[in-house]
């Protein structure tokens, strides 16, 4: 196993994971009053796709890890 790759993976892993969150929190406060639940629809919203960008390649890291 290559450790730099992997580590790489998974440090993008992480900071995906977390800044997504971040990110779902901020939508879900300027679109949604407290008292009304989000829709579904919070997870298709464009400011994500940066942070899905983020997971994807530290997946792509962490196989091309597993694979070496």
């Amino acid at each position: 196993m290559e450790w730099t790759l992997g580590f790489a993976g998974i440090m993008c892993l992480v900071v995906g994971l977390v800044g997504q969150a971040f990110e779902m929190r901020k939508i879900r406060l300027t679109t949604y009053r407290d008292e009304d639940l989000g829709s579904a629809n919070i997870f298709m919203n464009k400011k994500n796709f940066k942070w899905y960008a983020l997971l994807g390649i530290g997946i792509f890291f962490w196989y091309v890890a597993e694979r070496m």
